[in-house]
């Protein structure tokens, strides 16, 4: 990360999302569990509707525009009428409104008097409404040691429901999700460095962790990151499920806004002027009858079209890199496939290339009059499509000469980001008429401050003093989304704190770095690998070993596990003659009685590890050589 943040005037704001563990959702009595056996589906066409001042939000009326028909599949186990609009929503969920009091009063925010209810258009189709209902719970507050970062607001909102699947004209989601109590923590936007982003956001999720009143796994978090630089422009990236791709993202942006600063001074000094770029589209359809790509010739010969624009001045723009693997023309595509639907885009910068020789390549610059200094696009789909590509591409390759246009961009899990949509305006909020106002009483605020849990720097030192671990284990719990699980198993089983601990931190991350998919182990499954070593069906050397199992068969036994994997304890008898076994096989070991214990332990743990502990093979060892020294 080498980018002068302080002289490009890097600012970023958090908005952290995190599910709440409570018994029903925010709106309804549904448990807050996701199914996979769905049993209703229904669909639907969502529309975007004005506000109380006749505006049309942008962001919503870009939605809309595609035409999409939205499915929804159900189960009955874990949605109801609500969730599928219709039937209007209930009462607040309180014990969700009470977690997020409770974070509130341990980050200094002020709860307000009385909580009102609004309707945040999304019209995605992650809503069967075609809005979230969220509300606002407290107002200002900070958190941070050394250096603190003001919140603007902490509020509580229902989840969106999950996408499923992505077809040409319609979006499948399940309903499951939706209407899961989410709190949302947005800090102001007085982050400096990438770094700093990734501990303002560490710091908050230890808070929500210390509550043990949220829900942890891969979707239950989500950062969306405010990034703005200077000379650039304020945007919003959405999505970002790992806390270790934050300074990524942060920096990713810094570096792609300096680098569009870049371009637009570059077109300035080649007097490229916002007239000056034509929206012209010419049909090239006639110089690619022969072509040897399969893209164009394709979509020819479905009857689509081939058809390009030019770039006055941009020759050699949109192949400058913006962020890692992304460049100019990379963002022009995403618009073009976003606003006309189309696959991608082909322009001058990288051709010849994808069976577009250099004579075509020449042969379109002569058709629409591109000197060496411009460029041209083309794009191969049916021709109303193609036209609303290249007409997203010609409007993106004007927001060039302003810098830095702002939009909504997503997160991508390699720590870049891509086009998502322009930014929603005020216009997208109103309020939600069916749900009363709920006032926050001094009673139950007093009931909170009586029973706060404690701040995570007094959790480490009680976790250490409770449980006999050190404190690196302790800080290691309260970083991580184990910290709950963790006492469950301390209290429910004799096995040593400091191994459970180590397995639920190290460990886990461990597997998670080997490209285990972690996050398709649940709690209940933990706890059965842990009851298993409890009660010495298996060795607590297995547990590495079952875990790895239970992750790639999510519904299978543990004890059907520790037969297939051969990590069934065996019992001291056996594991005597074992041992006995293997010295006689290895008697000159004994010649040297300070490193023979080691020795055979290797030998021996190779033939039995994951079905016994080290420590009654090392006791083992020494009676038996023992007994032969005699």
């Amino acid at each position: 990360m080498g980018n002068n943040y302080h002289e490009i005037g890097l600012k970023v704001g958090l908005e952290i999302h995190q599910q709440l563990d409570t018994k029903h959702k925010l709106f309804c009595n549904c448990p807050t569990e996701l199914t996979e056996q769905p049993n209703i589906e229904f669909n639907r066409m969502l529309r975007p509707t004005q506000s109380e001042l006749g505006q049309v939000d942008q962001a919503a009326l870009f939605e809309f525009k595609k035409g999409k028909t939205i499915e929804y599949d159900a189960s009955i186990d874990t949605s109801c009428l609500v969730e599928m609009d219709e039937e209007p929503p209930h009462n607040l969920n309180e014990e969700a409104i009470d977690i997020a009091l409770t974070t509130s009063i341990l980050m200094n925010s002020k709860p307000v008097d009385e909580i009102h209810v609004m309707r945040k258009i999304v019209i995605d189709g992650s809503n069967t409404t075609g809005f979230q209902r969220t509300c606002v719970i407290s107002l200002g507050g900070s958190i941070g040691k050394d250096k603190k970062i003001s919140i603007q607001h902490v509020s509580v909102e229902e989840d969106a429901a999950r996408k499923t699947a992505e077809l040409k004209g319609k979006s499948n989601y399940r309903i499951d999700r939706l209407g899961i109590p989410l709190i949302e923590i947005a800090t102001a936007p007085q982050i400096e460095t990438p770094e700093e982003a990734e501990t303002v956001a560490l710091e908050i999720g230890k808070l929500l962790r210390a509550t043990r009143k949220v829900r942890r796994g891969l979707g239950t978090i989500r950062q969306d990151l405010n990034i703005s630089t200077k000379k650039g422009a304020l945007i919003e990236v959405k999505g970002v499920q790992k806390l270790e791709l934050i300074s990524e993202i942060v920096d990713g942006e810094a570096s792609r806004q300096i680098s569009l600063l870049e371009i637009k001074k570059e077109l300035e000094n080649r007097n490229i002027k916002k007239d000056g770029i034509k929206e012209n589209i010419h049909d090239v359809s006639n110089l690619f009858t022969q072509t040897g790509s399969k893209v164009i010739s394709s979509s020819i010969e479905k009857g689509g079209v081939a058809l390009a624009i030019l770039l006055p001045g941009f020759g050699g723009l949109l192949g400058k890199q913006l962020q890692k693997g992304i460049r100019l023309g990379t963002e022009m595509a995403h618009r073009a496939m976003y606003w006309g639907g189309v696959g991608g885009i082909f322009h001058t910068d990288e051709l010849p290339n994808y069976g577009i020789s250099e004579q075509d390549v020449d042969l379109l610059r002569e058709k629409v009059s591109a000197s060496e200094k411009d460029a041209v696009v083309l794009v191969a789909d049916s021709k109303r499509k193609a036209q609303d590509a290249l007409k997203a591409v010609i409007e993106r390759a004007k927001e060039c000469l302003d810098g830095v246009p702002e939009e909504t961009r997503a997160a991508n899990e390699d720590g870049t980001s891509r086009y998502m949509r322009p930014r929603p305006g005020a216009a997208r909020m109103y309020p939600e008429t069916d749900v009363p106002p709920l006032i926050v009483a001094e009673e139950k605020l007093s009931k909170l401050h009586m029973t706060l849990p404690p701040m995570p720097e007094k959790l480490t030192v009680e976790l250490m003093e409770r449980h006999k671990i050190n404190k690196k284990l302790s800080e290691q719990l309260v970083d991580s989304d184990y910290l709950k699980l963790f006492e469950v198993i301390s209290k429910d089983t004799e096995i040593p704190a400091s191994f459970i601990a180590t397995i639920l931190t190290e460990v886990i991350k461990s597997l998670s770095r080997e490209g285990i998919q972690v996050e398709n182990i649940n709690d209940d499954k933990i706890i059965e690998v842990f009851q298993a070593v409890n009660s010495n069906l298996t060795a607590k050397e297995a547990v590495t070993d079952l875990l790895k199992w239970v992750a790639e068969n999510p519904e299978g036994d543990v004890n059907k596990a520790i037969d297939q994997l051969g990590l069934k304890m065996i019992s001291q008898s056996e594991l005597r003659d074992r041992i006995s076994s293997i010295i006689d096989k290895n008697k000159n070991l004994l010649e040297d009685p300070r490193s023979a214990t080691g020795k055979l332990m290797k030998i021996i743990m190779a033939d039995v590890r994951g079905k016994v502990e080290a420590k009654k093979v090392v006791q083992l060892i020494n009676e038996e050589i023992d007994k032969r020294a005699k």
